[in-house]
């Protein structure tokens, strides 16, 4: 994806807003976030077969929000959501996909 880097980014409880470089406005919420984690433990377990009845911590079953982003030199940022999560390196073309899920690519 070239040069493109996000300019700005904004935070509510629910969604992160990304104004790239190309002057495209991407939003994308904390929850599809945490369920697109890169690491390898939530790739893991997003290929396992759904419980039937999964047991949630107190953590997991609040609303989806981030407590820290990071960046991670030039290429990605790293997310702390509030279930304790923060092993995922996002990378700017993940966040990209994410937020701009039909807009433009580079």
């Amino acid at each position: 994806m070239n040069s493109l880097s996000p300019s700005t980014l904004s935070a509510t409880a629910t969604q992160l807003t990304i104004t790239w470089s190309d002057g495209v406005v991407g939003h994308v919420t904390w929850q599809t976030l945490r369920s697109g984690c890169p690491c390898a433990t939530c790739r893991v377990a997003r290929a396992e077969p759904p419980s039937d009845l999964p047991v949630l911590s107190l953590a997991e079953a609040q609303p989806i929000r981030a407590t820290g982003m990071h960046p991670v030199g030039n290429y990605a940022y790293q997310i702390d959501f509030n279930d304790g999560h923060r092993s995922g390196i996002f990378s700017l073309e993940l966040l990209r996909e994410l937020s701009c899920p039909s807009g433009p690519r580079n």
